[in-house]
């Protein structure tokens, strides 16, 4: 892995007048920028994120009836987009614009990307910090989009339990109030202390790839990252957050390997559960509590420092243009991507209906409420934990681990937590070997 790809992917926290939306510049020239100046061709969005698809969709004929030209925008369903980008990419008809997830994403499909250091979205960005490079100093890929995640709590049902978020600021003492409430479960009208860890693919991404950054953050913060390995530093603190959620769950463990994501989402938004852990793209499907219920805590696992520990931020969503594709249709998409980050329909779409905090000069203000909860970590000087899940060597291996943590929820033993630590360790030097020969 090149050291600009780690240097990328280790990226400092954001500051909090970044995560805050830059506030709208008043684009003027919208219209214009998206008038008779477009290219004869047509784009092909391959779409990443299910949960705004819609959005995209209306986005698309918003775009398609301003200046004519065809946008057509396909998601991928979840956790299969690796496998849909690589069926699509073989077609005569190919996505235009598509996505890689950082670094990792970027080593596996470069020789399919336009180098967009010429382009006018790269020129949008509000620094060099979210475009990804190749170690040819050429622009591979654009963050769009900077997320948050941590756990989500209903704030009413935790103070029916007696306690608030001040009462929550390590592992130790989280532990002690989730332990509480699955033990006061009927008494307080919830079915668990945490909603169902579903390890089915719409939702083991949560714990395969956004838990196990945990870890990953504290061992680089430590002992420094090592190319082409880990060494599980902290996989004791992996398992106790990992007991934790299955433990004090809506359902046992035996039960997971079926449970979905919006089975977690439901069970949330049914006030079943008191915790949940996503980020701030869940929003919509959680938001009939009420925003005053929303609250949102960080991820804590034990770890020296957690006290000062902020949420979890970072990309990636980093779009990507066919080189392959006709020039016309090149030309389309560079034009639709700057419309977006541009107009204000793009940008009131982005911030608005999808509650993006998006890294361009034109963006608005998201006016997501788990968005302003996460620059409250920020001004409150909290150290937010980066996304270093960016430089995890391949899809295969967290289905490997996604399936090792799925096998010890259904059996807590030791030997069944020893083939979760090769999963995490051993199989990292294994799919690096095979990705970088």
């Amino acid at each position: 892995m090149e050291k600009r790809w780690i240097a990328l992917a280790l990226t400092a926290c954001l500051s909090a007048s970044l995560l805050a939306g830059c506030g709208s510049t008043g684009d003027k020239s919208a219209a214009a920028s998206a008038s008779g100046t477009q290219a004869a061709g047509k784009v092909y969005y391959l779409n990443f994120k299910p949960e705004q698809d819609q959005q995209w969709q209306d986005l698309a004929a918003a775009y398609t009836e301003e200046t004519g030209v065809p946008v057509t925008v396909v998601t991928a369903a979840e956790g299969t987009y690796e496998t849909t980008l690589t069926a699509e990419m073989g077609k005569s008809d190919a996505p235009t614009l598509f996505q890689v997830n950082g670094p990792v994403g970027l080593h596996n499909w470069q020789d399919y990307c336009y180098d967009l250091s010429s382009s006018d979205v790269y020129g949008q960005l509000t620094s060099d910090d979210f475009a990804l490079k190749g170690d040819d100093d050429a622009v591979y890929g654009i963050a769009y989009v900077i997320e948050t995640y941590g756990i989500i709590y209903n704030k009413a049902l935790l103070e029916k339990a007696g306690y608030t978020q001040d009462d929550i600021t390590s592992f130790d003492s989280l532990k002690k109030v989730a332990d509480d409430i699955q033990a006061r479960k009927d008494e307080l009208g919830v079915k668990g202390a945490f909603t169902s860890a579903g390890m089915d693919s719409s939702s083991d991404w949560r714990f395969k790839t956004h838990l196990a950054n945990l870890p990953l953050y504290y061992e680089y913060e430590k002992d420094g990252m090592t190319e082409g390995s880990v060494t599980g530093s902290f996989l004791d603190n992996y398992r106790a957050i990992w007991d934790l959620y299955v433990n004090d769950s809506t359902c046992a463990g035996s039960e997971l390997s079926a449970k979905t994501g919006d089975d977690a989402s439901n069970e949330f938004a049914n006030g079943e559960a008191v915790f949940y852990q996503n980020g701030t793209w869940a929003y919509d499907s959680i938001k009939g509590l009420g925003d005053e219920n929303l609250g949102m805590l960080p991820i804590y696992i034990g770890a020296d420092g957690e006290a000062n520990q902020g949420l979890c931020t970072g990309s990636e969503n980093f779009w990507c243009v066919n080189k392959d594709a006709p020039e016309e249709d090149i030309q389309a998409t560079l034009d639709f991507m700057n419309w977006v980050v541009t107009s204000d329909a793009g940008t009131s779409a982005l911030a608005n209906d999808m509650g993006f905090v998006s890294p361009f000069k034109a963006a608005k203000e998201s006016a997501n409420p788990l968005v302003k909860i996460a620059n409250e970590y920020i001004s409150a000087g909290k150290t937010s934990v980066d996304w270093c899940f960016a430089t995890m060597p391949s899809e295969e291996w967290k289905n490997t681990l996604g399936s090792a943590l799925t096998a010890y929820a259904a059996d807590q033993s030791d030997a069944n937590w020893d083939a979760v630590k090769s999963a995490f360790v051993d199989n990292w030097a294994a799919e690096y070997k095979l990705a970088n020969g």
